[in-house]
């Protein structure tokens, strides 16, 4: 134990001791609000689903103290007590090329960390969403979709990772602008390939019918000079009663999506509203606003990597005895989120301040009105708490909380 181990382990337990404080104050704000709807929902949501939404706060609460305490177990025993530095050094023993063993060394241990979290997936699957009437998965679909997403991330991230890899033994000391800007592209090309080789893979996406909802959407599209490859229907029931509607890819790839659920849940009019917001996200340039950031933010971490690779105290001080790029590469994945948690109210903010343009911009391109009554049936169909702890939403909550949101709505009507 070094220095550094001290002031990881600081960090870690800070950082966990906020997690649990944080969710013990939402449960209780929530708790102690169950028994009565928020005057501004009073007439338009009732008291068995505000009461439902408490529930299945309380639940989702419950399930994240037991998944933060795997977490806690996982973290250490993959640093401190030498998780990594096995596997790595197993690799590093019967694997020749050191470039194979670091590819398969990280491949391990990711493998490793989806397997340990599958159990609390299942449970909030078949056991919460169940309970609360938002599953509509089966065991079959839940173990498919985990080996899908597993095989996609082999076959497209293992050949990305031995790159980078590469480019940090070949290309000298200002390796990390490289595969900085690897992974910069191969981000951008994967928004643009998603919407037609990736999400198909997982659901199907059916072309809007022509009709009355296609021409108004088709009306706002022109009005708001946004240009897509089509709308489509996914069929998100198939996995769950939650409802969305989002917009895809980059450039000339761009699509718009519903929810098979959600159409079926708002008029005409409300879905309009809905989808001028997520517009409302591309007109005022938040894609790209959060592009550079993401960019900016990516970039001086390959700076400190940089920097920390070079140090001996960064590896032992981790569990780790032979130093290698692999190995710096995974540490530095695994603790970035811990020493840049109280950085999260700020982006949380910020995305919040975006929520609120997209929706002034969708009030100027449909009735706000029917933009409020259909979230309002989103948070009920939903179960989304309209109570939240104040606290806990400002740290967490990338959207506003339910009635701010609404209150900022009904003064543009």
């Amino acid at each position: 134990m070094n220095a550094f181990t001290e002031v990881f382990l600081l960090m870690f337990t800070a950082v966990t001791v906020t997690q649990y404080w944080l969710a013990r104050r939402q449960a209780a704000y929530v708790l102690a609000n169950k028994e009565s709807v928020p005057s501004a929902f009073a007439q338009t949501v009732s008291l068995v689903a505000h009461q439902k939404a408490a529930d299945y706060t309380l639940a989702k609460s419950k399930l994240g103290d037991i998944e933060r305490g795997l977490g806690v177990v996982l973290i250490l025993g993959l640093t401190i007590f030498g998780g990594i530095n096995a596997v790595f050094e197993f690799c590093a023993a019967h694997i020749a090329s050191p470039l194979m063993a670091g590819v398969s060394a990280i491949a391990l241990l990711t493998l490793f960390m989806s397997l340990f979290e599958m159990p609390v997936s299942w449970y909030g699957t078949f056991v919460i969403e169940e309970k609360f009437g938002f599953n509509k998965s089966t065991p079959a679909q839940f173990f498919k979709d985990e080996i899908m997403q597993l095989t996609l991330a082999a076959v497209i991230g293992l050949p990305i990772l031995a790159l980078v890899l590469w480019v940090m033994d070949s290309v000298g000391e200002y390796w990390w602008v490289w595969a900085w800007a690897i992974l910069i592209s191969f981000s951008l090309l994967m928004s643009w390939l998603f919407p037609t080789l990736i999400a198909p893979l997982f659901n199907k996406f059916t072309p809007m019918e022509d009709g009355a909802l296609k021409t108004r959407i088709s009306g706002l599209l022109e009005r708001c000079g946004f240009n897509s490859q089509g709308i489509f229907i996914m069929d998100g029931s198939k996995r769950s009663g939650h409802g969305n509607a989002y917009f895809t890819g980059i450039g000339n790839n761009k699509r718009i999506v519903f929810y098979d659920n959600l159409v079926a849940s708002l008029d005409d009019e409300e879905l309009e509203a809905v989808l001028a917001h997520e517009l409302g996200h591309f007109k005022r340039k938040h894609v790209v606003k959060m592009l550079i950031t993401s960019s900016i933010t990516s970039l001086i971490g390959f700076g400190l990597l940089g920097w920390m690779i070079k140090e001996d105290w960064f590896f032992t001080g981790l569990g780790v005895s032979q130093p290698s790029n692999a190995a710096a590469l995974l540490l530095f994945m695994l603790i970035a989120p811990i020493f840049t948690f109280f950085m999260q109210p700020v982006s949380a903010y910020f995305q919040r301040k975006f929520e609120f343009e997209a929706d002034d911009f969708a009030a100027q391109h449909a009735q706000a009105s029917r933009l409020v009554s259909g979230l309002v049936k989103l948070y009920e169909e939903n179960a989304s708490t309209l109570t939240p702890d104040p606290l806990y939403a400002s740290f967490y909550y990338s959207h506003p909380p339910a009635a701010v949101r609404i209150a900022h709505l009904m003064g543009n009507k």
